[in-house]
This record gives C-alpha cells, sequence and structure tokens, in this order.
C-alpha cells in the first residue's frame, strides 16, 4: 500500500520543486478537452507562469496573448497551431514563440500531445520593435558549455535585445555538473525532459528525474549534477535583457 502523504514537491519562498505525483488539474477559459497543470506562477511569487498541458484528440485552445507572450514547446505527439494568417504543424520538439496581442488556437492530432509553456508579461525596450512569431526546432544536443564536453547548451530564441526572455535546452553526460554555484538576478522555471540528478538550491539538496519542474526565484543559488545511466535534459526559461529597476 502507497502512503498517500508523501511526496518530493517543495515549496519554499524563493524556490520550488513540483513532481508529477502532486499535480492538481486546472481548468482555464478557452482551454477545453485537455488536462492543464500550473507548475509555476505569480501565486507563489514567480513573475511568469510555466504550464503543463496534455490533448486529447478533440483537444482545442482558443485564445489571445493580450499582454503577455507565450513560448510552447511540445514535449510529445503532434498539434496544429493557427496564428493571425498562418498555420503550423509542431511535433515533438518543435516550438513556436507567441508575441503579445497575438489570437490563437491550436488543435491536437494526436491522443495525448503534451505542451509546455513559458508565459510571461512582454516588457517593451525603447529603440526595438517587439518580436514576431517564431517557429523553430530542436535539434540535436546544442553546442559545449564553457569548455566542458560533459555539458551542452540549444539556444532557442534569438539573443536579440527586443526579447525579453530566453528558453534554452540543457544537456548533462551523466557525472555532468556545473562548474560553480550559481548566484544571479535572472528567475528561472524548468522542465526535465530526461534523465535525474541531483540539485542543490539555496543549500538545500533535492533528487529530480523526468517529469519534475523546478522554479527559482531571483538570487535563489543553484547547482546540478547529472546521475544515472543516461543524460539529463531539461528545458528552461530565464529573463533577460532588462534593467532590473524602473528607470
Amino acid at each position: 500500500m502507497e502512503i498517500s502523504a508523501l511526496t518530493r514537491s517543495v515549496v519554499k519562498r524563493d524556490h520550488a520543486v513540483i513532481s508529477p505525483d502532486g499535480y492538481i488539474n486546472s481548468n482555464l477559459p478557452g482551454w477545453t478537452n485537455c488536462t492543464v497543470n500550473i507548475m509555476i506562477s505569480e501565486a507563489m511569487g514567480a513573475k511568469f507562469s510555466q504550464l503543463l498541458t496534455t490533448l486529447t484528440r478533440t483537444a482545442e485552445i482558443s485564445d489571445q496573448t493580450k499582454a503577455t507572450e507565450i513560448f510552447f514547446y511540445v514535449i510529445s505527439g503532434r498539434c496544429r497551431i493557427k496564428e493571425g494568417n498562418g498555420e503550423n504543424v509542431l511535433t515533438k520538439g518543435s516550438f513556436i514563440y507567441l508575441p503579445a496581442e497575438t489570437s490563437y488556437q491550436i488543435f491536437s492530432d494526436e491522443e495525448g500531445t503534451q505542451l509546455l509553456s513559458f508565459h510571461k508579461r512582454y516588457e517593451s525596450l525603447a529603440g526595438y520593435s517587439a518580436p514576431s512569431v517564431i517557429v523553430g526546432q530542436s535539434k540535436g544536443d546544442g553546442e559545449e558549455y564553457l569548455g566542458d564536453t560533459a555539458l551542452r547548451l540549444q539556444v532557442l530564441l534569438p539573443d536579440n535585445p527586443s526579447f525579453d526572455m530566453a528558453v534554452n535546452i540543457f544537456t548533462y553526460d551523466p557525472g555532468g555538473h556545473l562548474p560553480f554555484v550559481e548566484t544571479h538576478i535572472m528567475e528561472h522555471g524548468l522542465l526535465y525532459l530526461q534523465g535525474q540528478g541531483v540539485y542543490m538550491l539555496s543549500h538545500q539538496w533535492y533528487p529530480v528525474k523526468k517529469g519534475d519542474a523546478i522554479w527559482m526565484a531571483p538570487y535563489c543559488q543553484q547547482w546540478f549534477t547529472a546521475m544515472g545511466k543516461e543524460p539529463a535534459v531539461y528545458i528552461y526559461y530565464k529573463n533577460v535583457n532588462r534593467f532590473p529597476m524602473i528607470k
């Protein structure tokens, strides 16, 4: 018999580890015939939201970004996304960036299709136009990170001041680890796509694996090492390219 009072999920002032054993489904207006798990949101102190959405074969999402930009990534399955006058077919590893003030519709082409999405209020920057829609596909493991062949980083969005968010995929070979404890102003949200390891958050140690989500507030000290017999892979969000104070 399983003990229902046990979970690996932890929610602290400056970080959280959310494991699938505690997911509770949410209902969102315009998001029909799908299961929505809100893993990170402003309710916990974050300045963005991270959702995991599982689509049925008849799922339909019809919405508008308004002041918020959205990044969708296909974890598994296949779907179609209509935005403006365009339509794109997205499969595993595909992604689409939708800028603010964009109407969109998503239709499932496969039962159980899973979408990860990051939602953030867009901060405009004088002298730069807001980004347009971007559609892409993750490829391979990315580039070697800081000269360590055990670490590889794939950058999904352009490194351009128009963007105030970045989304990357980080791959660690077994035994690979961050070269130092990071302490910085950027906020993170991430989801493990493969493998397992140990994450240090604010000097507390957590075993993590595929399916786990992590939130890190600004200045939450962080470090990770991959364990097991396969690479550990996670996709993550961070805020970039904006002043930390009102000018």
